[in-house]
C-alpha cells in the first residue's frame, strides 16, 4: 500500500484553492452535513514490529467506534530493524513523533505512545489513564463537515480569544488486517485502526474569521485512503501544540 507523502502536489493544490474560491462565491450550498463535536484527538504512535503495541492497537479500534473523539494511528518505522518492515510505517510520522517530543523538551520516544490533544501523553495500552484524560479533554472550536457530490467543506469557526492556528488535512484508512511473519510479532495476524496514510497542511486557521475550505475528495482519497480528519492545531517554531478543534469523515 502506498503511503501519501507529506506535502501537496500542484494539481491537488490547485483543486483545494479552485474550490476555496468556489466557496467564497457560493457559502449556501447545501448537503449532508457531518455533525461532530468530538472533545478529543487520540493520536497513537504504534509498529507492527514492536511487541508491547497490539493491546493499544486493539484498544484504538475500540475508541474509533465512539462518536466524541477522533483517532488517528500513526505507524512509525524506526523498529523496522529487528525484524519485521512495518507495512504501513512511514519515516514521517516517526518525525512527527519526535516532533511532538521536542516540543515537550523531551528526550526520547517510544511505542505504543497515544496523545490526546496534542498535549498530554500517556502509554497506549494504559486503558484508565487514556479514559481518564479523554473525559477531562475539550476541542473548543467547533468544526463542521459537509459531503456533497464528491466535495467536502470544511467549516472551522472563530474564537478571538485563540492565536492563529493550522489546519491540517489527515488521510487514513480504516481497517486493515496484515500477516506478520517476522520480528517480535511473528507469527501473529494483526488488525489495525484508523491507520494515518498521509498528513498535510490545509492553510490556517484565523481567530476573527475561522476557516472555510473545500476539498475534492476523491481526489485527495486517491492514496487508497477511505477517511479524512480535519486538524486545527498551534504551531510554534515548527512544532506541533495543542489541538483546538477537529473533525472526521468517512466514505
Amino acid at each position: 500500500m502506498g503511503i501519501k507523502k507529506f506535502g501537496m502536489t500542484q494539481r491537488f493544490l490547485a483543486s483545494v484553492l479552485a474550490l476555496i474560491a468556489l466557496f467564497a462565491l457560493n457559502p449556501g450550498a447545501v448537503g449532508q452535513e457531518k455533525r461532530v463535536k468530538p472533545r478529543a484527538v487520540v493520536e497513537l504512535f504504534t509498529s507492527q514490529g514492536c511487541s508491547a503495541c497490539p493491546p493499544a492497537d486493539e484498544f484504538i479500534s475500540e475508541l474509533a467506534r465512539r462518536d466524541d473523539v477522533v483517532v488517528l494511528s500513526y505507524h512509525v518505522d524506526y523498529w523496522n530493524y529487528i525484524g519485521w518492515k512495518d507495512t504501513f510505517g512511514n519515516k514521517a510520522f516517526s518525525d512527527f513523533q519526535r516532533s511532538y517530543a521536542q516540543s515537550w523538551r523531551k528526550s526520547r520516544v517510544y511505542t505504543p505512545q497515544l496523545v490526546i490533544n496534542g498535549i498530554k501523553d500517556m502509554v497506549g495500552s494504559h486503558r484508565s489513564d487514556v479514559e481518564n484524560a479523554i473525559a477531562s479533554a475539550v476541542l473548543p472550536i467547533d468544526v463542521r463537515l459537509n459531503y456533497e457530490k464528491g466535495v467536502l467543506s470544511v467549516n472551522a469557526g472563530p474564537d478571538p480569544t485563540l492565536p492563529e492556528l493550522t489546519v491540517w488535512l489527515v488521510t487514513f484508512l480504516s481497517r486493515a488486517q496484515v500477516d506478520i511473519d517476522n520480528g517480535d510479532n511473528s507469527g501473529k495476524i494483526l488488525s489495525y485502526s484508523q491507520i494515518v496514510t498521509g498528513r498535510q497542511v490545509l492553510g490556517m486557521w484565523d481567530p476573527v474569521a475561522g476557516a472555510q475550505i473545500k476539498l475534492p475528495l476523491f481526489d485527495v482519497l486517491k492514496n487508497g485512503s477511505d477517511g479524512v480528519a480535519i486538524v486545527v492545531q498551534y504551531q510554534k517554531d515548527g512544532l506541533p501544540g495543542q489541538i483546538y478543534g477537529a473533525a472526521s469523515f468517512k466514505m
